[in-house]
């Protein structure tokens, strides 16, 4: 094993929630409920637009997407403000440091928001290879983000181990050939993920080297 490549929405930072609690708050401005089922879709990619599509259809003809957007933004950046690296990550960076092993991340976000966020954290120098969304053709559960990584770093797929957080994460990687540990985000059930190689609640149930341990 040489290196570990992370999924970033949800795993590494919950955006995941941030997004889903700003698209909330902004239904709400126009006297509306969003649930979280009519939310999540089952690939990577944006779907901002689609969101926004759902969103006017819902408010009709007084919708101002304009205003709509800058608000939801705004709240969505002061819930960010406090955002930290998900439970028990910060650790496995810092191991994965000790144990030499070598980090990126592939996500099907793009690169600026990968670094806005990996910066803020204060991690951002700790990954040798980022892979963002907008570089590749196909998104997740294709497997170019991951075959994209794996390029970078120059390694094989059986030198790495993916961690993700969601289903059409975990087909992404296997599809790449990488065996994968899954930590789901809030609003992913374990079982939507058991076609992982490894199942953990978050990254504090393991040490890292433990959780590679046991993926043999």
């Amino acid at each position: 094993m040489r290196a570990v490549v992370f999924d970033f929405d949800g795993l590494l930072m919950d955006t995941e929630s941030t997004s889903f609690l700003s698209w909330r708050y902004e239904w709400g401005q126009w006297g509306l409920t969003l649930q979280a089922a009519d939310f999540f879709v089952n690939h990577g990619g944006d779907v901002t637009e689609d969101r926004y599509a759902m969103l006017a259809a819902a408010v009709g003809p007084r919708f101002d997407r304009t205003l709509s957007h800058r608000r939801r933004v705004a709240y969505r950046e002061k819930l960010h403000a406090e955002l930290d690296l998900a439970d028990g990550l910060r650790e496995w960076l810092d191991e994965a440091a000790g144990l030499r092993l070598r980090l990126a991340v592939a996500s099907s976000s793009p690169l600026d928001w990968l670094t806005t966020h990996l910066r803020r954290a204060g991690v951002l120098d700790m990954f040798e290879v980022l892979a963002g969304g907008d570089e590749v053709g196909q998104h997740k559960p294709a497997p170019d983000i991951y075959q994209l990584a794996l390029d970078r770093l120059t390694l094989s797929c059986a030198a790495a181990v993916a961690v993700e957080d969601t289903a059409h994460g975990v087909a992404a990687a296997h599809a790449a050939g990488m065996r994968c540990i899954a930590i789901p985000n809030p609003f992913v059930a374990l079982e939507r993920v058991r076609h992982a190689d490894l199942v953990l609640t978050s990254a504090s149930q393991l040490r890292l080297a433990d959780a590679l341990s046991r993926l043999g």
